[in-house]
């Protein structure tokens, strides 16, 4: 029987320091049936270069370059488009995958629309952190959307999903990191599954979009503190309550209703009562303790005329 086509969009973005390692843990895996669908992002470097010489060697492999700079979210939705297969999978331009990755992942989808596993971290030089992603955050399977309001436990290396789902999670939404955006789609209209088994090597170091371990870094001007804290997740709810396929349209506009009453507001009773009285689904992600939970959503009764004083 002939295996179903797993289509890999890998964007790249002045990535030539580690995208040899990364293809060539792509291009041998052990999965028969996969095209691979690059979208470079208008590098300066030699990325583009590398791209073409693998595109030159094997068939399935296809590169195409960006007029302008799209950005990585709206570059992975770019590539998403361009794929073909009845699965896809995400690549970032730095990690090492498993060479068995894609073949655990298609055996194990079953009737889920999306599949994701663990991963192990490396640092910069490719050396082993030592820990993985379920050592740091609660890895969610199921068809809840209600985990993804507020954490997210699927980065984009880690998914494989059907095509079915580009229907329901497309265009991706300004403001969301796209792999959050896409387990909130997947819960929405079916499952995802989560496998125990870490297929990547995740590499961290300070150049990442994302800080799972909390790295030390030099301070961002884009840092967000008090109000603007609040203002980030009031437009996060209005996306989500905005999305036309939510299974459960009342939970997410009452959520969203009591946050805007952060606005106008010295204290949100209401809102942190129906916060603790969803915390187990809403912070399920979280791997902190119970008391932490419930300091984190007893923070929220402050309102933004009291942090304003």
């Amino acid at each position: 029987m002939d295996k179903p086509l797993v289509s890999i969009a890998l964007c790249t973005y002045n990535g030539e320091k580690y995208l040899v390692e990364q293809l060539d843990s792509i291009v041998n895996q052990s999965y028969p049936n996969i095209e691979i669908i690059a979208v470079d992002d208008c590098s300066s470097d030699g990325t583009v270069d590398i791209l073409k010489a693998y595109a030159e060697k094997y068939p399935y492999f296809k590169v195409y370059e960006n007029e302008i700079n799209l950005g990585y979210i709206k570059n992975f939705e770019k590539a998403i488009r361009l794929c073909t297969g009845e699965f896809i999978a995400l690549a970032d331009q730095d990690d090492i995958w498993h060479l068995n990755k894609i073949a655990v992942q298609v055996n194990e989808i079953g009737d889920s629309i999306l599949v994701y596993h663990d991963s192990t971290f490396m640092n910069s030089e490719g050396i082993s952190m030592n820990k993985k992603m379920s050592e740091v955050i609660n890895m969610y399977h199921g068809e809840s959307f209600k985990p993804f309001l507020f954490f997210n436990s699927l980065s984009g290396h880690e998914a494989l999903f059907k095509s079915s789902l580009v229907q329901y999670s497309m265009p991706f939404p300004k403001g969301i990191f796209h792999d959050r955006w896409l387990a909130y789609t997947a819960t929405n209209i079916g499952n995802i599954k989560y496998i125990d088994q870490p297929l990547v090597q995740y590499r961290q170091h300070e150049n990442s979009d994302t800080n799972i371990l909390k790295l030390k870094r030099k301070k961002s001007e884009n840092s967000i503190h008090g109000n603007a804290k609040i203002l980030k997740a009031l437009s996060e709810f209005e996306i989500f309550a905005s999305y036309q396929y939510n299974k459960d349209k009342s939970f997410i506009d009452k959520l969203l209703k009591l946050y805007r009453t952060r606005l106008n507001a010295y204290f949100c009773f209401g809102l942190i009562f129906f916060m603790y009285a969803n915390y187990k689904s809403l912070l399920f992600i979280s791997k902190k303790s119970t008391m932490s939970k419930l300091n984190f959503i007893f923070k929220h009764i402050w309102g933004s005329k009291f942090k304003s004083k």
